[in-house]
């Protein structure tokens, strides 16, 4: 069975080289462009096309999927099955009829629920207790096609965007495994979504990244933890950007200080007040500084309490 296989971050690498250490035949792998990274915007290619290179697999780029000359590219390879894991693009009805078996995907979230490009933060910062992975068959709307196979995975307090990532990646490469069988041998089951029970997780945008302190305080703690490490939820201190990088909801009570004061900063972390309950912020990223643990700042920085975190924010 001749499969491409479709997906750009370091997610998709595991579903990858559970194709190829299965024996599977992978005739070519499709990922992103190369893309500038790092202050010095060096161009770097995905994680998927250095996988693909380290095993000699051809690696096709288009900009965009839908392009023609993209999908005649892509018809060369003659595919049976096309095999999909955060690629990034919604794929056009031409490529989606190309393969005799299909196209599937590896989606990190229960379908119907969180369909879209970042299931797993917003998974994160809705205090969801669980997420997991969904096989489906992919359709022409945004992940919308029947589920085939899915797994949980409970998401714990100690959890981070980063954390599940990694357990999610090596489930779904898991579930891809058992899944494939029954697809080669025509027994699996496509189960349709139920529409009624679909909600969205789309791409974060900077207005998600930025910390409302009249929020709760454990409403906060899954937006820190949703955005770590990658982007990281942010607030305004005197004027400058102020990142958050990891921080503990506390159960005292609220008490008469106002949302984003500054109740105490010592080593233990910055208690701040929220709109319901405090936070105690552990790490953090001051401006144009790297990350570190508020111990290690608090020995350098003179912070009053009082000191309210948001004022001077840009609106």
């Amino acid at each position: 069975m001749r499969i491409v296989f479709m997906g750009t971050p370091d997610f998709a690498v595991p579903s990858l080289q559970l194709l190829i250490s299965g024996g599977y035949e992978v005739v070519a792998v499709v990922t992103q462009p190369d893309r500038p990274k790092g202050r010095k915007k060096t161009l770097t290619p995905p994680p998927v096309k250095e996988a693909a290179l380290s095993f000699g697999i051809p690696v096709l780029q288009p900009e965009r999927m839908r392009n023609p000359e993209a999908v005649a590219a892509l018809a060369e390879y003659k595919p049976d099955l096309i095999v999909t894991a955060a690629y990034g693009q919604i794929l056009p009805k031409a490529v989606l009829e190309l393969p005799r078996l299909g196209c599937i995907n590896v989606h990190g979230s229960l379908l119907p629920k969180y369909r879209g490009g970042a299931p797993i933060q917003r998974s994160i910062m809705n205090g969801e207790p669980e997420t997991g992975v969904t096989i489906m068959y992919m359709a022409e709307g945004l992940d919308t096609g029947d589920m085939i196979s899915r797994v949980a995975l409970p998401i714990l307090d100690e959890d981070t965007s980063g954390t599940m990532f990694e357990k999610l990646s090596a489930a779904g490469a898991k579930l891809l495994g058992e899944t494939l069988p029954s697809i080669m041998d025509g027994s699996a089951k496509a189960v349709p979504q139920v529409e009624a029970d679909a909600t969205y997780a789309p791409n974060l945008s900077r207005e998600d990244e930025r910390l409302d302190w009249s929020k709760p305080a454990r409403a906060l703690f899954n937006q820190v933890r949703g955005l770590s490490p990658m982007a990281g939820a942010f607030t305004y201190l005197n004027g400058e950007v102020f990142k958050v990088r990891a921080c503990e909801a506390l159960q005292e009570r609220s008490g008469n200080a106002e949302p984003g004061e500054i109740i105490a900063a010592d080593a233990e972390g910055i208690v701040v007040q929220t709109g319901e309950g405090r936070l105690r912020l552990k790490e953090i990223q001051p401006a144009g500084k790297r990350v570190m643990a508020v111990s290690e700042w608090i020995k350098g920085a003179r912070i009053e309490p009082g000191t309210r975190f948001g004022e001077g924010e840009e609106l």
